[in-house]
């Protein structure tokens, strides 16, 4: 209709005014609405003070958790800009936002829904397929049996033994199964997770992946695997990347490396996993809804960049600069996510979320350690 007005009004300059007069007659009687946005959704998105005052203050979190992960003494912890930003945005948000919501608030929601999906697909670019060779049968296996456990574990507990809501079970399950706050990031989307559902789910990769971080270093003497093994059951069962270097770092550089491959090996699970979810999905669970098949396209775009990695034709300068730009987004969308997140909200999910968090870090420690044994022994 737009198109049609403008090309007769530029036909028939005389007429202009009169059309001017009819067209407006129709319109939604909002005061902000102008020829040019009417006709260009950036222009639209620039008028709005509100989106890119939300977009700089979700930046400026951002920036200011990029700054602070590379502290020495941050670095030493493994505490990764992703964790950081939802941190620093939890607590602006539960202070200073409140006061400045409304001018910023279509930003930061902008800045949590598309900059995140955005950001899971640049994520793509960190993974080949030629990684799989890397770490064998065995660690194909290993990878596949701790996420299809974990989240079957996930969902089991915390919906029959804790009474959780499916959102609750199913991102906590993705976090700990498959690469932490990225998993539940991307995630969130597919079972329409609120804010502090999602925090609590990333507070459980915090809590827990941290500990994994420190214990398993102390425990390799007593776990009778090699350094290739030990690698492989760091990558196969702790929660975020950092975590995994740092865990696999404090005792070889080698079992780093395995570690590592072993995780994004785990990482291209992620979208499988969303794909498969999506057909299952229960939406909003009303009372006698159908689950329908939603596929999430930044999880397609996701495997399309793991698969162009894979080809090699691109410059190593620009992989790393998309890696680099995927970092910001995915850091963004977090400080987005802590604005939107009530501490109040976190305390009313109780200790149930724990405590399944709890009991899959029993399972990724010792079931893990289990399931490595036997595959390592079933192909040895």
């Amino acid at each position: 209709m737009k198109y049609m007005y403008w090309s007769y009004v530029t036909a028939n300059p005389n007429i202009a005014p009169s059309i001017e007069v009819s067209f407006a007659a129709i319109q939604p009687r909002d005061p902000t609405m102008t020829h040019a946005n009417l006709t260009s959704p950036i222009a639209r998105r620039l008028q709005d003070r509100a989106w890119w005052l939300g977009i700089l203050l979700a930046g400026a979190i951002a920036t200011a958790a990029l700054v602070a992960a590379q502290l020495p003494w941050v670095l030493h912890l493994g505490l990764s800009s992703l964790t950081l930003s939802i941190v620093f945005g939890i607590v602006a948000g539960n202070t200073i936002f409140s006061m400045i919501a409304p001018h910023t608030a279509t930003g930061v929601d902008f800045s949590k829904n598309m900059l995140l999906r955005a950001g899971i697909i640049l994520y793509g670019f960190r993974i080949t397929f030629q990684q799989i060779a890397g770490v064998g049968w065995e660690g194909i296996l290993i990878d596949l049996l701790m996420v299809t456990l974990t989240l079957f574990l996930a969902v089991q507990l915390g919906k029959r033994v804790f009474k959780l809501d499916y959102q609750s079970s199913i991102l906590i399950g993705a976090g700990s199964a498959i690469c932490g706050a990225a998993a539940v990031m991307a995630t969130e989307p597919v079972v329409r997770g609120q804010a502090h559902k999602v925090s609590v789910a990333v507070a459980t990769v915090v809590v827990f992946g941290t500990l994994a971080m420190f214990t398993y270093p102390l425990l390799f003497p007593y776990l009778h695997l090699s350094e290739k093994y030990y690698g492989i059951f760091v990558g196969s069962t702790i929660h975020e990347v950092a975590q995994v270097v740092a865990a696999g770092r404090s005792v070889s550089d080698a079992a780093a490396s395995t570690a590592v491959i072993e995780k994004m090996l785990r990482v291209m699970m992620l979208a499988p996993f969303l794909l498969v979810l999506s057909s299952f999905s229960q939406g909003d669970e009303k009372a006698g809804s159908k689950p329908h098949i939603t596929i999430p396209w930044f999880a397609v775009l996701f495997i399309a960049a793991s698969a162009v990695n894979s080809l090699h034709f691109l410059p190593a300068q620009l992989v790393n600069a998309l890696i680099q730009v995927d970092n910001v987004l995915l850091t963004t969308a977090m400080a987005a996510l802590g604005l939107r997140t009530h501490v109040g909200a976190i305390r009313q999910a109780g200790v149930k979320p724990l405590l399944l968090a709890t009991l899959l870090f029993a399972f990724l420690t010792i079931g893990g350690y289990t399931i490595n044994r036997l595959v390592i022994y079933a192909f040895g």
